[in-house]
């Protein structure tokens, strides 16, 4: 299956969401803020990244810019997972370059239904 980039620095959501997404058959590389996400998408070339938006050290949708921005990178979907549920937000995600956006806590149905239309599938 897939190679997808968790960024994101609640230990439990990505354990929830990893585990999920396992059982789908991806595989699930994790990064802690925004910096080290934006690091990963370049050495790791994961073939979609799910970012979480209020972070330490770089927020979502910055380290969401500079992927989409950098050609290296900007061909990798990014779909925005954060409990900011306001549509500014959604917004505001997508001018960065996010190509979908879940609110916190998403189910697994609307989980697997971004993760296959980002995908392609």
């Amino acid at each position: 299956m897939s190679r997808i980039l968790m960024v994101d620095d609640s230990p439990t959501e990505i354990v929830v969401v990893k585990k999920a997404l396992e059982s789908k058959g991806h595989t699930v590389i994790t990064a802690n803020n925004g910096a080290e996400g934006v690091e990963k998408a370049k050495t790791e070339k994961p073939d979609l990244v799910l970012m979480d938006i209020v972070m330490p050290d770089m927020n979502g949708f910055k380290a969401t810019r500079e992927i989409s921005k950098n050609p290296e990178t900007s061909s990798i979907p990014i779909i925005i997972m954060s409990s900011k549920d306001q549509v500014t937000d959604m917004e505001w995600a997508k001018r960065q370059g996010a190509t979908g956006y879940l609110v916190k806590p998403a189910n697994e149905d609307e989980l697997f239904a971004a993760v296959d239309e980002a995908l392609g599938g």
